[in-house]
């Protein structure tokens, strides 16, 4: 059975349009996951950062895949490596790549490893605006709201600092 996945891409070292090209790259060379969605490039200023590293490229990647969540995020996880991720890396850093599981069909669940939908996606506007883009009447398992009114809700310091960069090539929807 396949599922439909929503993955969040960050970085904001080295060069993030290369490392978005190339991640996307990986992800359609997994066996059992097809990429049937992109969102626009979004610029971001960094939140949370100890760092004060620079701005951020934001994506959002809709999935189609017979994959488990689980084995989805252990790929993804290798992907990041590949791409050059440190295995310690702390969320409060600068970093060349981040791919987030946000939410996996209308699955709900917390382990040590994973936790879907992604605990804190509600309150970024750098997760929240291109996920939109892409999905807006999809519905949250858990807030039972439409990710276009969880959007509407954020305050304007949530969304501020998110600037449409371009947008990206379509990609062939199986």
């Amino acid at each position: 059975m396949l599922s439909i996945a929503y993955v969040g891409f960050g970085a904001n070292l080295g060069d993030p349009e290369i490392t978005f090209d190339k991640a996307i790259e990986k992800i359609e060379a997994l066996d059992n996951v097809a990429v049937t969605n992109v969102s626009s490039l979004y610029k971001t200023d960094p939140v949370g950062l100890q760092d004060d590293g620079p701005e951020f490229l934001n994506a959002v990647l809709e999935i189609r895949t017979s994959l488990s969540p689980f084995d989805l995020i252990h790929h993804l996880r290798k992907i990041e490596r590949s791409l050059g991720k440190k295995r310690c890396h702390k969320s409060d850093r600068s970093r060349k790549i981040d791919l987030d599981l946000l939410l996996f069909g209308d699955k709900s669940f917390w382990s040590k490893t994973l936790e879907v939908p992604h605990p804190r996606m509600n309150n970024r506007g750098f997760v929240m605006v291109p996920l939109v883009e892409i999905a807006p009447d999809f519905v949250h398992p858990v807030l039972k709201m439409t990710l276009r009114n969880m959007l509407d809700i954020l305050t304007p310091d949530e969304k501020n600092g998110v600037r449409r960069l371009r947008s990206v090539n379509p990609r062939e929807v199986i």
